[in-house]
């Protein structure tokens, strides 16, 4: 019971020294009753408001005209920070409300903090640079999830590529789902942004997401996102998944192909419902997201083996494309590379570097079993090695994987005996070009084959170039 006591002393005394502290470091205090009438003025605010008459029982517009205290009274609702003009001074004033042992609001008290606003300016400039810094990270975010590419990159002279291009041109037109099929290399997301940039959703997000360089337990929680505290270790705060950062906008899914079963079924839940319900919780978001998904297998053969479900197979094959190989277009080859020796010359700061006939011979006579991702990965080794201003067959010849020299003439030895670690990444890439293409492109099979782990192959993939996380 004495306990009881010591705290309501103890919390009446906080009161008091809080309004004691309160008066004293302000430069006036007011407060009204209910009905909005001065009910007591501190001598210090008198002064400073020149009053000299009695202003007891007054309607307080009367004695501060521009006063809110009024406001206060009625709405039961404080105002901690204000700017009030009294004649040829700016105020900042504190309002809150009076209650009684019931609840009701019974009056207003009001503080006049300082009688120039200029006592602020610390605390707006310290504001006014938090709110720059919060436009400059969310306007940086926002430039990261828009599109990199249009169709002008998509580059080519082939009558293949201008037929993709009319395709994703009409597809960025429609709202329905786009797969884009083809090997590893040949440019699905470039065509996945293109899409995005040249749709109605272009100044919303583009969020990419690769389905194989996800952990098998971790994707549902990136689809989805994550409950505060859904599990242990879990973030208090909502952790959104990527259908909500790309609510309004493009949603691609690379290697669709990959997914497990079990999250296809979730997937094909939030095509149809749009919407979808975070990990540990019980509620569902609505989003508006356009889908674009793309896969380097045969997913109407994994249909057929029960790899694929069926009737999300359907739900994404609205507006296939299919893009073709490097081998397929070879014509196609000169004018990638010349733009890909553009790129490698402002990024590294070398001078400009051309293709001589031989060299283009060369590059077109090779199979290219990792498409324009490995081109670029080839003429950037090229470009490290050498400064000669022109490249040539015997540049080529001296970086290309193994087994792939004889495709070009003969020439004179580049660079003598090549470091063992080069040889070795060379012979690596050819065992897993060879290997994706026995599998069928089905990297579970292909690692198989090698007799490495999934994770691995896609590790190594990623070491070599040969794919990109998304």
């Amino acid at each position: 019971m004495s306990d009881t006591l010591d705290h309501e002393a103890l919390r009446e005394r906080a009161y008091q020294t809080l309004f004691e502290q309160l008066a004293d470091m302000c430069v006036g205090c007011i407060t009204v009753d209910r009905s909005a009438r001065v009910a007591w003025i501190d001598d210090k605010y008198k002064a400073l408001l020149g009053i000299t008459g009695e202003v007891l029982g007054l309607p307080v517009e009367e004695v501060i005209p521009k006063s809110l205290m009024r406001r206060v009274v009625e709405s039961g609702k404080p105002i901690l920070l204000d700017i009030m003009e009294t004649g040829d001074r700016n105020l900042v004033v504190t309002r809150l409300p009076l209650r009684s042992e019931a609840g009701d609001v019974i009056g207003a008290i009001g503080f006049a903090l300082y009688d120039r606003a200029e006592h602020l300016k610390p605390l707006f400039s310290k504001y006014q640079k938090l709110q720059e810094e919060l436009v400059r990270t969310q306007h940086e975010l926002a430039q990261e999830r828009r599109a990199k590419y249009s169709f002008s990159q998509l580059l080519g002279v082939s009558e293949s590529v201008r037929e993709i291009k009319r395709m994703g041109r009409r597809a960025a037109q429609l709202d329905s789902t786009v797969l884009l099929l083809g090997e590893t290399g040949t440019g699905k997301e470039l065509l996945a942004q293109a899409i995005h940039a040249s749709s109605p959703r272009a100044d919303k997000p583009f969020v990419g997401l690769n389905v194989a360089a996800i952990p098998e337990n971790l994707l549902e929680a990136e689809f989805f996102g994550v409950a505060p505290g859904a599990y242990t270790g879990a973030d208090r705060r909502l952790r959104e998944g990527k259908f909500q950062l790309a609510n309004g906008g493009t949603l691609f899914l690379d290697e669709i192909g990959d997914m497990p079963l079990p999250l296809q079924a979730k997937l094909l839940r939030v095509l149809q419902e749009r919407e979808v319900e975070p990990i540990g919780s019980n509620k569902v978001v609505r989003v508006d997201v356009r889908i674009i998904a793309a896969t380097s297998r045969d997913l109407a053969a994994m249909v057929r083996e029960k790899q694929f479900r069926a009737d999300l197979y359907y739900r994404l094959n609205v507006v296939p494309i299919t893009l073709p190989p490097l081998r397929a277009r070879t014509v196609d080859i000169e004018s990638i590379a010349d733009s890909i020796l553009d790129r490698l010359s402002l990024q590294h700061g070398v001078p400009p570097r051309e293709l001589a006939p031989s060299a283009v011979n060369a590059l077109r006579a090779y199979d290219w079993p990792g498409n324009v991702r490995e081109l670029y990965n080839v003429l950037e080794r090229v470009v490290a090695m050498t400064d000669d201003s022109t490249v040539t067959a015997e540049h080529v010849a001296a970086v290309l994987p193994l087994g792939a020299e004889e495709v070009v003439e003969p020439v004179a030895p580049f660079a003598g005996v090549r470091p063992l670690s080069e040889v070795m990444m060379q012979t690596e890439r050819v065992a897993i070009a060879r290997a994706l293409a026995e599998a069928g492109g089905v990297k579970a099979k292909a690692a198989k084959l090698l007799g490495i782990s999934r994770a691995s192959l896609y590790e190594r993939m990623m070491n070599l170039g040969m794919v990109t996380n998304s």
